[in-house]
C-alpha cells in the first residue's frame, strides 16, 4: 500500500477531524485572499463562504452526486460537520452566550431595529417567494424565514414540515442577504453614520445575519463588532421563535395550508 492511499484511509477513517481541518484551510486561503487582493475591504467570511459553495458545486459536478463535497469520500465528514446536528448545537450555544440585560442596554432603538429587521425581512423573503410561485404557507414561510438568516430559514423549514428544496432555497436566500452585508458594510458606513456602539447595535438589529454583519463590521472597524453581534444573535434567536410559530399560522390565515 502507498503512502497516498495510507494517508486517505487515515483521513476516511477521521471523517469529521478531516472536515475540520479542511474547513479551517479553507477560512485560511480566504482571509489570505482578503488581505493580499482587497486589503481586507471584502472580508475572510464572504470569500470563504463563496468559496464552500464553488468547492460543493465542483464537487458534486465531479462525482455526480447530491452532497457536495460530502460524496468525495475522503471529506464525507462534511456532511456530518455541516448536518442539522451541529448546526442545531451551534444555535443552543448561541442562545446561552447571550443576557437579556445587555439587550436592555442598547435602548429602545435597538429593539425596535430587533422586531422591524426579522418582520420587514420575512415579509420581503414571503412576497418574492409568492411572486415565484411557492403560494402554499409553508414554502412562503420557509423562504420568508430564510430572508432573515440562513439559519432561521432551515429551522422553520424543519419544524413546519417543508420540502429539501425550499429548505435549501431558503440557505441559499439568507447566504445571498449575509455576503450582500459582509461586503457591502464598509461601503455605506460612513453614509449611514455606523461609527459607534448604538448604531452598530442597530445595525445588527436590522440586519441580523451574524456572520454578514460580524464580518462587515470587522472590515468597518473591529471595534463595533461585538455590539453589532450582540444584537444579531438576538435576531437568529427571535427569527427562530417567530418563523415556526405566529409568521406560520399568519400565513396559513393569508394564503390557507
Amino acid at each position: 500500500m502507498s503512502p497516498l492511499d495510507t494517508l486517505a484511509r487515515v483521513l476516511e477513517g477521521n471523517g469529521l477531524v478531516t472536515a475540520f481541518a479542511f474547513v479551517g484551510i479553507v477560512i485560511w486561503v480566504s482571509y489570505l485572499v482578503s488581505d493580499l487582493l482587497t486589503g481586507g475591504r471584502i472580508h475572510g467570511s464572504a470569500i470563504a463562504i463563496l468559496g464552500g459553495l464553488a468547492l460543493a458545486w465542483l464537487g458534486g459536478t465531479a462525482t455526480g452526486g447530491s452532497r457536495g463535497l460530502a460524496d468525495i469520500s475522503v471529506l464525507s465528514g462534511v456532511g456530518l460537520m455541516g448536518g442539522g446536528m451541529l448546526r442545531d448545537f451551534t444555535i443552543v450555544a448561541t442562545a446561552f452566550g447571550v443576557n437579556f440585560d445587555e439587550i436592555r442596554k442598547a435602548g429602545v432603538g435597538a429593539a425596535i431595529s430587533l422586531v422591524v429587521g426579522v418582520l420587514g425581512s420575512f415579509v420581503v423573503g414571503a412576497a418574492v417567494a409568492f411572486v415565484f410561485g411557492y403560494r402554499d404557507a409553508v414554502s412562503m414561510t420557509t423562504i420568508g424565514a430564510g430572508a432573515a438568516t440562513y439559519i432561521v430559514g432551515p429551522v422553520t423549514g424543519s419544524a413546519i414540515g417543508a420540502s429539501s428544496d425550499v429548505i435549501a432555497l431558503s440557505i441559499a436566500a439568507g447566504l445571498v442577504k449575509s455576503m450582500m452585508v459582509m461586503t457591502g458594510t464598509p461601503f455605506v458606513a460612513k453614509a449611514i453614520g455606523l461609527n459607534n456602539a448604538k448604531s452598530a447595535m442597530v445595525f445588527g438589529g436590522l440586519m441580523g445575519t451574524t456572520s454578514g454583519v460580524a464580518g462587515g463590521l470587522a472590515a468597518t472597524d473591529p471595534r463595533l463588532v461585538p455590539y453589532g453581534a450582540m444584537t444579531a444573535t438576538f435576531y437568529t434567536g427571535l427569527g427562530c421563535l417567530l418563523g415556526p410559530s405566529v409568521f406560520y399560522f399568519v400565513m396559513r390565515a393569508l394564503v390557507g395550508g
